[in-house]
């Protein structure tokens, strides 16, 4: 849990680090997009080879070296002396993020059965969320505390220290495991797979930005026979008995293949809340960094709420405990969206708690009974690579998410000035985000009626 931590909690936080980089590096806006943008290409397009290689090579250790490789990026980060030299770790980074996120659900998966495998997988969707929840606040405190004046830094520098303790343990406390027979890796596979989704990773997160020029569309179509020529070389190697990246018996796992969609929508709305929250009270409202970090507790605080209150619900309902969360977070998005219409600009932002809490309730009622619901009936043999996809899913919904949101709320902004237009823009966003938790409900009504976290 302490690899995943680190390694997913990066996906946010460098966001609070924008102002202290452009200030102290003299960065342009292209460059700070690339920091963020590197990051999340490098692990969206690698995880599912890096569930792969867990699988053939051994989980536990290819999570170490996944984790030495990011410790090792994180110390480059924290000491690059210039934008390019960080824009290069950072894509070292999320690379590394690709070997460590899969293994986790991989090594979750063989080392525990029955009640203490729901236990474990509940851990790993609190864990998920807390990183998601709270990577903001850290990141607004590490900078706030300015240890030894490193500043901005600091949000790098202090994974060396807990990567290396985790690093440590690892060998005493994780079990190795892997799956049966060892044949190579699918080359082929692996490059259509990473073309394919660098072609809409990379659109996606640098699309709006530049206002959507021929080349993302391009990148765009292209995936589209990319991806079907991996499918299709994926079925044509397993039908012959040889090792494919992804074997499709996966998918014939409705459990699975269904709850892989529902994972990919609700991310993208969950991802998108994230950064409108953010724009609103940073850019709208005009709070620091850690003043809105701070923000995020009451979200935090519903988050864990309902996070501990899933698993009794989902022993008894099943996966319509999911249903249940994304309702309860569409609801609490639209009163989110109402207050921010009702104070218009003006007037406290506490009034935006309660809503807060209430849709973090849902998102905790979602993520932590998810893992299990989605990953009960994958062969062990398939963990880390099924694990793979199932973060794939999430980093895809992700980047969709924040893409779609993003061009309704910047459209929205670019049509007015001040904080009355950021108020309308955040509202109109989260209810297009009510929108898709909506749909998240209803794509789980097509998970078999078997699905039950008990």
């Amino acid at each position: 849990m302490a690899g995943l931590f680190i390694a997913n909690v990066d996906f946010f936080i460098v966001n609070v680090a924008i102002p202290s980089l452009q200030r102290n590096m003299h960065a342009t806006s292209a460059e700070i997009q690339l920091v963020a943008a590197t990051f999340n290409i490098g692990l969206s397009a690698m995880l599912i080879t890096g569930g792969r290689l867990g699988d053939l090579y051994g989980r536990r250790k290819v999570f170490s070296i996944g984790l030495a490789l990011f410790t090792l990026s994180s110390l480059a980060c924290g000491i690059a002396p210039n934008m390019a030299e960080l824009i290069v770790a950072r894509a070292v980074q999320g690379a590394s993020a690709a070997l460590v996120i899969p293994q986790v659900l991989g090594i979750l998966t063989t080392a525990y059965t029955g009640k203490a495998r729901v236990a474990a997988f509940n851990a790993y969707g609190i864990t998920m969320g807390a990183s998601a929840v709270f990577g903001q606040l850290i990141g607004g405190l590490l900078i706030k505390a300015d240890i030894f004046g490193w500043d901005w830094r600091t949000i790098f520098l202090i994974n060396a220290p807990i990567g290396a303790v985790v690093l440590l343990l690892t060998p005493k406390k994780v079990p190795e495991s892997r799956a049966e027979g060892r044949t190579g890796l699918d080359w082929t596979g692996v490059i259509l797979v990473t073309a394919g989704l660098s072609a809409i990773v990379v659109p996606l997160v640098q699309g709006r930005e530049q206002g959507w020029p021929t080349w993302t569309w391009e990148c765009l179509i292209a995936a589209v026979p990319l991806l079907a020529a991996f499918w299709w070389t994926q079925r044509r190697k397993a039908a012959r008995d040889k090792s494919p990246l992804v074997h499709p018996s996966l998918f014939e796992d409705r459990a699975f293949g269904v709850g892989v969609v529902s994972l990919l929508v609700f991310f993208a709305a969950m991802a998108s809340f994230f950064l409108v929250l953010a724009l609103y009270l940073q850019e709208g409202r005009g709070l620091s960094a850690l003043r809105s970090g701070l923000l995020f507790i009451p979200l935090g605080l519903g988050f864990f709420i309902g996070s501990a209150q899933s698993p009794k619900v989902a022993a008894k309902l099943g996966k319509q405990v999911l249903t249940i969360g994304a309702l309860i977070q569409a609801v609490g998005n639209v009163a989110l969206a109402v207050t921010a219409w009702e104070l218009d600009g003006s007037g406290s932002v506490g009034w935006c708690i309660p809503a807060m809490v209430v849709a973090g309730f849902g998102m905790g009622f979602v993520i932590a009974p998810l893992a299990s619901l989605v990953l009960e009936g994958v062969a062990p043999r398939h963990a880390a690579a099924a694990s793979g996809v199932f973060s794939t899913a999430q980093e895809m919904g992700n980047a969709i998410g924040i893409a779609v949101i993003g061009v309704v709320f910047f459209g929205v902004v670019g049509h007015g000035t001040g904080a009355h237009t950021y108020a309308h823009a955040f509202g109109t966003s989260l209810l297009v985000q009510a929108g898709i938790c909506a749909v998240v409900a209803a794509l789980v009504q097509l998970l078999p009626g078997r699905a039950k976290a008990s």
